[in-house]
C-alpha cells in the first residue's frame, strides 16, 4: 500500500509542474497529463472533470481503477474429460462431500443426538474425511466411466481408463515405492461379463471386446490412507436386462436399509433375498427367476484390508453375527438368471498378500524378490498381474505361485455361474458412525 501512494503523490507534483504546458503538451482540458495506455473507463473520468470546469478541477487527482489480476497458476476449477483433475484442487477447503446420511432405527434412534455419540462421531474427522475424498473420486471416474464406455472397446482400455482416473484424482501415480500403499487403487478393477460373477479384470494380452448384448459388473476400489471405497454397478445397452437389473439393485438397497449397529446378518440376508427373488426377467421368449447367488457375500473393510473378519449373507441362514459401531461394510448383492451359484474358473488376475500370512523360508528367489516388491508396493491391498507388468516385473509367475503355494499370498480366481446366463452386481459402501449410518458411496447414479 505505503507504494501505491508515495507514486500518486509523485504524478499529482508532476501534473502540477506542467499545467503551463496545456494542450500543445498533450495535456487535457483538466490540466491532467493524458496517458497513451489509459483504459477506455479511465478517459471517461478524465472526460467528466473537464466537464465540470471548476478551476479546482486540475487539483483533483485522477481515480485510477486497479487492474485485474489473472487467476495465479490457472488452477482447474471442474473436473476434466476424462477425468484428470487432482480432486483436492476442486476443493480447495479440504473438506468432501458426504454420502448418504440415514438415521438410525428403533432402539438406536436416540444415537442421533445422543451427546456422547455426537464426541466420538467428531474425533473421527480424518477418517470421515479421507473416506469422502475417495469416495468422491469414485464418483466422479464412475461417471465419466458411465457415459464413454461403449461396444467395441477392449477390457484392457476400460479397465486402464477407469485405473488412470483414480491416480489422476488422489494423486498417487502409484509408479515410487510406497506410493501406492499412501492412496489409489483400492483393488484391481473388475469387469466381469455374462456369466462371470466376480474377480475378473484383463491381464496382458487380453483382446475381450465389450459387446451389445453383454452384461458387465464394473467393479473398482479408491483408497485413501488404507480406508477403500468399494462399490459396483451393472452396465448393459440392451433394454431386455432392466429387469435383472432391477432385481439386484433393490436387493442391494434393501440391505443398505437394514444394515445397522446390532443388526443380525442373518436378518439383513433374508430381507435381501426377498426383495431380489420377487423378480423375474423374460430372455429370448423364456421367463428366469432371479436368483440370489448364494455362495457371494458382501464383507466388512479394515484399513489396508478389502476383507475383514465378517461376512455379511444376501441369503437366509442361521448367523448370528451382529454388526457393530465403527465397522464399515461393502453391502453387494449378485443375482443370476442361472443355478444362482458361482465357481472358481478362467485364469487368474486377482492376488493379495494375506494380512496373517505366515513367516516362511522361500528357496524360488523370483518369490523373495516378487515378495519384497509386494510389501513395498502393495502391502496387504489387493493387486493384478497388469499392475505388476506396469511396475517393470516380468517373468514372475513362477515366484507368484510360489508366494501363493506357502500360504503368503491369496489368489482370487473369477467366480463363474453356469455359461449362458446372466449374472449382475450393485454395491456400496456403508460406515455405521456412532450417530447414523453413512452410505458413504452413494451417488445421482445409483
Amino acid at each position: 500500500m505505503a507504494a501505491k501512494v508515495s507514486e500518486g503523490l509523485e504524478k499529482l507534483q508532476l501534473d502540477q509542474s506542467k499545467k503551463s504546458n496545456g494542450a500543445s503538451n498533450g495535456t487535457t482540458a483538466g490540466g491532467v497529463e493524458a496517458e497513451p495506455d489509459e483504459s477506455d473507463d479511465d478517459k471517461e473520468d478524465d472526460g467528466a472533470a473537464a466537464d465540470a470546469g471548476a478551476p479546482g478541477a486540475a487539483k483533483k487527482k485522477k481515480k485510477r481503477k486497479p487492474k485485474k489480476k489473472k487467476a495465479a497458476g490457472g488452477v482447474p476449477k471442474t473436473q476434466s474429460d476424462p477425468p484428470r483433475v487432482l480432486l483436492s484442487n476442486l476443493f480447495s477447503n479440504g473438506q468432501y462431500p458426504e454420502g448418504e446420511i440415514v438415521d438410525y432405527r428403533n432402539e438406536n434412534s436416540y444415537r442421533t443426538t445422543n451427546e456422547e455419540k455426537r464426541h466420538l462421531d467428531r474425533m473421527k474427522i480424518d477418517f470421515l474425511n479421507d473416506y469422502r475424498q475417495g469416495a468422491e473420486i469414485h464418483r466422479q471416474v464412475r461417471q465419466w466411466a458411465q457415459k464413454n464406455i461403449k461396444p467395441g472397446q477392449t477390457l484392457t482400455e476400460i479397465a486402464e481408463g477407469i485405473e488412470d482416473g483414480v491416480r489422476a484424482l488422489t494423486g498417487h501415480n502409484g509408479l515410487e515405492e510406497g506410493d501406492n500403499i499412501k492412496g489409489g487403487i483400492g483393488f484391481p478393477t473388475g469387469l466381469n461379463l455374462n456369466h462371470i460373477a466376480a474377480h475378473y479384470s484383463p491381464n496382458a494380452g487380453n483382446k475381450t471386446v465389450l459387446q451389445y448384448g453383454d452384461v458387465m459388473k464394473v467393479d473398482f476400489g479408491v483408497h485413501v490412507n488404507g480406508w477403500i471405497v468399494d462399490s459396483a454397478w451393472t452396465l448393459t445397452f440392451d433394454p431386455v436386462y432392466d429387469n435383472l437389473l432391477a432385481a439386484v439393485r433393490d436387493g442391494t438397497n434393501t440391505g443398505i436399509k437394514e444394515a445397522g449397529i446390532d443388526v443380525r446378518m442373518s436378518d439383513i440376508g433374508a430381507a435381501i433375498q426377498e426383495a431380489m427373488e420377487s423378480y423375474e426377467v423374460e430372455l429370448n421368449g423364456q421367463t428366469y427367476p432371479v436368483k440370489c447367488i448364494r455362495n457371494l457375500n458382501g464383507h466388512d473393510i479394515v484399513q489396508h484390508s478389502i476383507h475383514g473378519g465378517k461376512s455379511v449373507p444376501i441369503v437366509k441362514g442361521g448367523d448370528q453375527t451382529k454388526m457393530e459401531e465403527g465397522e464399515v461394510f461393502a453391502i453387494e448383492t449378485f443375482g443370476s438368471t442361472g443355478k444362482g451359484y458361482v465357481r472358481d474358473d478362467l485364469e487368474t488376475s486377482h492376488y493379495a498378500k494375506k494380512p496373517d500370512a505366515p513367516n516362511v523360508s522361500l528357496r524360488v528367489s523370483s518369490a523373495r524378490t516378487l515378495l519384497n516388491v509386494i510389501n513395498k508396493n502393495f502391502g496387504t491391498l489387493p493387486f493384478c498381474r497388469r499392475y505388476l507388468d506396469r511396475l517393470g516385473q516380468d517373468k514372475y509367475l513362477l515366484g507368484l505361485n510360489n508366494l501363493v503355494s506357502s500360504g503368503i499370498v491369496e489368489a482370487y480366481p473369477p467366480l463363474v455361474d453356469i455359461k449362458g446366463s446372466y449374472t449382475a452386481q450393485f454395491e456400496h459402501t456403508i460406515l455405521l458412525r456412532p450417530t447414523v449410518k453413512e452410505v458413504i458411496s452413494r451417488g445421482d447414479d445409483y
